[in-house]
């Protein structure tokens, strides 16, 4: 198994490192940059024993976050969270297809309960997951008959167990942000209104699942199961009957209950 790192020096290298085993190996893969996803797939193509028969499984995990209202958001920010959330798991998975069509292999792309349902403050997140859940379908149509199986992996709340955001890191994109709005912006909303937004946004630092096995269990059965799932959710009881809510009652009926 080889596992990608856009930060080779991370903690959590060190921990997959550390395990000295042979049948892993790290390397430092930033999605956006075309010239690291080339390079990484030679070095699994030579890695393999047979590349003419391909490659089982790909997982598509790279993503980051943010947040704030869409005025509050500038156009920079958007295109970056999607360079690295859609644009790489597109750039990742149309390199790596060759190999994993010779293999009759997996995709597995985890995208969000936020790919299905739509939340405040959350825009730059929600559009690149819910564009990860429709290229993974069109993906899906397309290798069905080529005999690969493609997955979604759409966790809930986890933000507690990986640590997405912290107070710090929350009041540096803040500061940031207000101090590159529009002057009609800040005008019409007020710093009043802008602070209690950060201070909203401050309260999920601690939120959701702490477990992380959970999704692990959910990608290993998408890559390992005779019969893989099109989507999974590992989430919580609120959030499954909530996404279940606002997928499929008409928008009237969901808004009332979570948005007026």
């Amino acid at each position: 198994m080889l596992t990608e790192a856009q930060d080779k020096e991370g903690d959590g290298v060190k921990e997959l490192d550390n395990l000295k085993s042979d049948r892993l190996r790290t390397v430092q893969l930033n999605v956006c940059k075309s010239e690291e996803v080339d390079k990484v797939l030679e070095i699994i193509r030579s890695s393999l024993k047979d590349p003419e028969k391909g490659l089982w499984g790909l997982v598509n995990n790279a993503g980051i976050s943010t947040f704030g209202e869409v005025e509050f958001t500038s156009m920079e920010t958007y295109k970056e969270i999607a360079e690295v959330n859609l644009w790489g798991t597109v750039q990742v998975t149309k390199a790596f297809l060759p190999l994993i069509r010779r293999a009759k292999g997996r995709v597995v792309n985890i995208s969000s309960v936020m790919g299905r349902m739509a939340n405040t403050a959350r825009s730059p997140y929600c559009i690149t997951k819910f564009g990860v859940e429709a290229f993974s379908d069109c993906l899906r149509y397309e290798m069905h008959p080529l005999g690969v199986k493609v997955s979604v992996v759409e966790p809930g709340n986890f933000i507690a167990a990986t640590s997405l955001y912290s107070l710090e890191h929350i009041r540096a994109i803040a500061n940031k942000m207000w101090d590159e709005l529009p002057e009609v912006v800040r005008k019409d909303y007020g710093k009043k209104y802008f602070d209690e937004a950060v201070v909203r946004m401050q309260t999920y630092c601690n939120s959701g699942s702490t477990d992380m096995s959970p999704v692990i269990k959910a990608v290993t059965h998408s890559l390992t199961s005779a019969t893989p799932y099109t989507r999974y959710h590992p989430m919580d009881y609120y959030w499954w009957v909530r996404m279940q809510i606002m997928t499929h009652l008409p928008g009237a009926i969901s808004d009332r209950i979570y948005i007026h």
